[in-house]
């Protein structure tokens, strides 16, 4: 397969705004379009068709580390028409390959509708704004549309962290520096370690994986600089819960108590087919750390953060769950999507039986509902011709 036909597969999924290209030998080349998987109608991918894909897009670095690893992941601009974050890997002898389409346009905050009170949050000169939820729930255009709005509103030097960079970000009011984990700096902790000798007001830590980076992204809020975070948590309590279980037990004391003061919110975030239009759209839980709120975290106490929120409307945060129950009574997702995502399954069950209505194959087979990915392993008719 040559480099002529990679062009046209891209093509395909910029002009459908397919988020992924799924390219793997026994299957022909296959799109995410709005969250469920579509074949291509072509040739059926063969292991020497993988061989000259990957080589067609994969640089020499990377395509070392693959020899190495088995695995290696790159960001690459498809012309002016997008940029593709890249995982090429190993499986059973063969490669696979998985493109994800990062948008060229930068969304501003109202459209990716974050809660208005995040504006006045991002304009902080202190502590740390966490936005977490699974992979692929959009974390990054929402942190890319938050760090733009700086950019645009603010005169702040930016030092963003990421692995790799996905959307390209131009200095405007602000001074923006991005470095790429990987061929800028060897890892996040080191690139942490430096930026602190780098004069940043904003910092942003791509991915805050490990003790290390942890310990200094939280450092780093606490001494004067707004850093973004990212966690792959579903939840405001869940999230202050992973963060603190990271630390050995002798530490963690002295970590609620940090964060406790260094923590500004949590943003928690997951993406949903529409059905109202063809689309995504994402529902988010929001927790702003109140002093009440610190005192929940200092005491150990994050079982009762939920109905804190709750309570604190005012505050403009939210539960997951009830921006889901909205979403869904506003008609913009099925009863089955909102279910799968939600944190509390039986509430939402009742809520829908107190309706009347009934949730699709949830009643048929509780364990079913388990499975998110079912919408996806549906046949689809209308495949889009690559």
């Amino acid at each position: 397969m040559s480099t002529m036909q990679i062009d046209r597969l891209l093509d395909t999924v910029v002009k459908f705004g397919a988020s992924d290209l799924h390219l793997t030998v026994g299957r022909p080349p296959t799109v995410r379009l709005h969250g469920g998987l579509r074949s291509l109608q072509t040739k059926v991918l063969e292991s020497e068709d993988m061989v000259s894909l990957m080589k067609s897009i994969t640089p020499e670095r990377n395509q070392q580390e693959l020899q190495e690893e088995g695995t290696t992941d790159f960001g690459f601009a498809y012309g002016d028409a997008a940029r593709f974050r890249v995982s090429v890997f190993r499986q059973r002898g063969d490669l696979a390959i998985v493109l994800r389409q990062i948008p060229n346009r930068l969304l501003s905050i109202e459209t990716i509708g974050l809660p208005e009170v995040v504006k006045d949050l991002i304009r902080r000169p202190r502590g740390m704004f966490l936005v977490t939820g699974p992979t692929g729930s959009g974390k990054t255009t929402t942190l890319a549309s938050m760090i733009n709005f700086i950019n645009e509103t603010m005169d702040r030097h930016i030092v963003t962290m990421e692995d790799p960079i996905e959307y390209y970000h131009y200095h405007k009011k602000s001074i923006i520096n991005q470095r790429e984990v990987g061929s800028d700096v060897p890892n996040f902790a080191e690139a942490l370690r430096r930026v602190l000798r780098q004069d940043p007001d904003v910092i942003l830590v791509g991915e805050m994986r490990d003790l290390e980076t942890i310990e200094s992204a939280i450092r780093a809020a606490e001494t004067g600089h707004l850093v973004f975070g990212t966690l792959h948590t579903t939840g405001a309590a869940k999230t202050i819960d992973r963060i603190v279980d990271a630390f050995p037990v002798t530490q963690q004391n002295q970590i609620r108590v940090q964060l406790s003061t260094a923590l500004i919110c949590v943003l928690s975030q997951a993406l949903l087919s529409r059905i109202d239009q063809p689309g995504m759209v994402a529902a988010y839980e929001f927790m702003v750390v109140t002093p009440a709120i610190a005192n929940l975290i200092r005491d150990n106490k994050t079982f009762r953060i939920d109905s804190m929120i709750q309570t604190g409307k005012k505050f403009g945060m939210q539960l997951l769950d009830d921006h889901l129950w909205s979403l869904y009574m506003a008609g913009k997702i099925s009863a089955e999507e909102m279910y799968d995502v939600s944190k509390n399954q039986a509430d939402i069950l009742a809520k829908v039986h107190r309706l009347g209505r009934t949730i699709g194959r949830t009643e048929l087979d509780d364990e079913d509902a388990q499975d998110s990915e079912g919408q996806s392993t549906k046949p689809q008719a209308n495949k889009p011709n690559a």
